[in-house]
């Protein structure tokens, strides 16, 4: 392991102490890149890490982390930014940009289909390998660019979020659009992901290891070309398996490791991921 992974590795281990140090913890999401329709609550602010690392065939291997702020501002309006940076193995750790999240939920009560409508502003760049979705034609080659060869890309991206609770399950259904600002065409994904708990009862008694406090599901994510190429044709595709572990006043942990179903595709990608929440932090600031 080289000295970039070093760092990379005391930098996660110094976030992480942030989070699990830092309040109340409560799992707003059950997925990697597919969302459903859970908002954070207002004044509550969500500290989350997610990490992903793979070794392509032909490049070196790399860790990318997406370090999460979500804020809930109103019960019908989440904000987050996310900070991602990335370490490859014989090259280089560096930071890769920002992107600054809103999504919107126009029914607040609960429907038998729940719609969420989410804009995203990304100043990143071609060296970002966080993964947080998949669209157009994006394929493998992404992860073979060096670190030193990276240019800088400006984004608009847009989703329909569709999401449903039934019987203990979720199934989300998310429509990607996404746009380089510098006058490429819109391009086109989907994310589909369903979840649940291990036990929808709670225990009489308070323990770590509860079945309520795990849950298990699987998301499937992929490109959808471009507007003069809409399609499956030259775009890559991955199913994953996800398990979550939610510690009672503590962080959830969240493991996946995705598999690509194509030749387009990476064959392995492994992402996992800790979250935790902290209450109404403005006032608790305001207090201090």
């Amino acid at each position: 392991m080289t000295c970039c992974f070093a760092k990379f590795a005391r930098l996660a281990i110094a976030v992480a102490s942030v989070v699990l140090t830092s309040g109340r913890a409560l799992a707003q999401e059950g997925y990697f890149v597919t969302y459903s329709h859970q908002m954070e609550e207002p004044g509550n602010l969500e500290i989350a890490v997610k990490s992903l690392t793979a070794s392509p065939e032909g490049a070196n291997a790399f860790v990318a982390n997406a370090l999460e702020f979500e804020y809930g501002a109103k019960t019908w309006w989440s904000s987050e930014v996310y900070l991602d940076g990335q370490s490859t193995s014989g090259e280089s750790t560096l930071f890769t940009g920002f992107r600054w999240e809103n999504r919107f939920r126009p029914l607040l009560r609960e429907h038998w289909i729940n719609p969420v409508l989410y804009v995203e502003f990304e100043d990143i760049n071609s060296a970002d390998k966080a993964l947080l979705e998949v669209v157009g034609h994006d394929t493998r080659d992404a992860f073979l660019e060096r670190n030193d060869r990276h240019e800088k890309k400006r984004e608009a991206e847009l989703k329909l979020i569709l999401s449903t609770n039934v019987k203990g399950w979720n199934i989300s259904e998310n429509v990607i659009a996404e746009k380089n600002l510098a006058g490429e065409p819109w391009e086109f994904g989907y994310a589909l992901g369903v979840s649940r708990p291990l036990a929808l009862l709670v225990s009489s008694s308070q323990c770590t290891f509860c079945r309520e406090n795990l849950s298990a599901g699987a998301e499937m994510y992929g490109g959808l070309g471009d507007r003069h190429s809409f399609g499956l044709h030259e775009t890559s595709h991955y199913l994953a398996p996800i398990v979550a572990w939610r510690v009672p006043g503590g962080p959830t942990f969240k493991f996946s490791p995705g598999f690509g179903l194509n030749d387009k595709s990476q064959p392995l990608l492994l992402r996992f991921g800790v979250s935790y929440e902290i209450s109404q932090i403005a006032s608790k600031l305001r207090r201090r």
